[in-house]
């Protein structure tokens, strides 16, 4: 049992690990999704959602781009509601709608989030396996390329998929009529085009995810040193996740600002037929620059409470389930070497 912590992942499975992931994202969705889904209401009473307009919608796991659609007058975020500030909306909302409508619009995005998170940590995992045996397991940079490939590979598949989701869910097409889009798309503008959004996307989520697992390693090791553990206990994952978390969300907060600038110009340009931007003023350097002459350098760090009390949850509920779920399935496989 001593070597537990070190050979952890000897012991789980591709499939194990997998299972771990894909457990963790949906307790994560269902923790996170009420604090989004109480803030997009808040959003809409204060300034009401229009035909074509955007949001970005969170479950925790995944930013998803929601277009407005004025026929659907009954949406979840066209409710109406006074609410005073968000323990006022949690309150009135599960009173007069009751508790499911804190988890509007949480299932069509986990069809996306759920195999994303599950490629994303599995890679992570199978990686820094790798690596170790590459590099000698006490390499620091292990957490960083493992971290950022990984991430790198998720975005890159997922990227076309969440485009296809979010023009199937504004158009409200039919798989045939989406493949004739699609097509017509590709022909025109070539495959690159289903890629759009995708650089900005890596530009937030690599970094992110190098700092996150650098920062998640360290006090992992430093709190298992103080408490005297091999293994890490739910505490001391949780615990690692959230200041982990916490740390990389700041550091990358301008380019998730940037990120949700161009992709909801992107879709509201779209969805409205007005002309699309030229590529040069949409670069993320470019949205960047326009952000800091109106808002300052401030501007770039819109947000940071909020992404804040979104992000340190979130990373501190999926790292911590994952890590009992990989403990839970290493156990079981130790037990069951012992007793064939």
């Amino acid at each position: 049992m001593a070597e537990m912590n070190d050979s952890n992942l000897d012991k789980t499975t591709v499939i194990q690990q997998a299972i771990a992931s894909c457990c963790g994202a949906i307790i994560t969705s269902l923790f996170v999704t009420p604090l989004d889904v109480i803030k997009t209401r808040l959003q809409a009473q204060s300034n009401p959602f229009s035909k074509g307009k955007c949001f970005v919608y969170s479950n925790g796991l995944m930013d998803h781009i929601c277009v407005c659609d004025n026929g659907d007058s009954k949406a979840w975020y066209k409710k109406p509601g006074h609410f005073k500030g968000m323990l006022d909306a949690f309150v009135k909302i599960t009173q007069r709608e009751g508790v499911k409508s804190l988890w509007s619009g949480l299932p069509p995005t986990l069809i996306m989030a759920l195999p994303t998170t599950v490629i994303y940590f599995t890679c992570y995992d199978q990686l820094s396996e790798a690596l170790k045996s590459r590099l000698g397991k006490d390499d620091e940079h292990i957490p960083v390329l493992a971290g950022s490939l990984s991430r790198f590979g998720s975005v890159t598949i997922v990227s076309p998929l969440e485009l296809i989701r979010t023009r199937m869910q504004y158009r409200k097409f039919s798989y045939k009529q989406l493949y004739l889009c699609v097509s017509s798309k590709v022909a025109s503008d070539g495959w690159l085009s289903l890629w759009r959004g995708w650089s900005s996307t890596v530009l937030r989520d690599v970094p992110f995810s190098a700092i996150y697992w650098y920062n998640y390693e360290h006090f992992k090791k430093i709190l298992c040193k103080e408490l005297g553990t091999r293994e890490p206990t739910f505490f001391i994952a949780f615990a690692s996740g959230a200041a982990s978390g916490s740390i990389a969300s700041v550091i990358t907060l301008p380019f998730d600002v940037v990120k949700t600038h161009r992709q909801t110009d992107l879709w509201e340009c779209e969805t409205l037929k007005s002309a699309v931007p030229q590529r040069d003023s949409t670069s993320t350097w470019a949205v960047m620059r326009k952000i800091v002459a109106k808002n300052g350098i401030t501007g770039l760090f819109a947000g940071i409470i909020p992404r804040l009390f979104k992000v340190a949850p979130a990373c501190a509920i999926m790292i911590s389930t994952y890590e009992y779920g990989k403990s839970f399935f290493s156990h079981l496989n130790e037990k069951m070497s012992q007793h064939p």
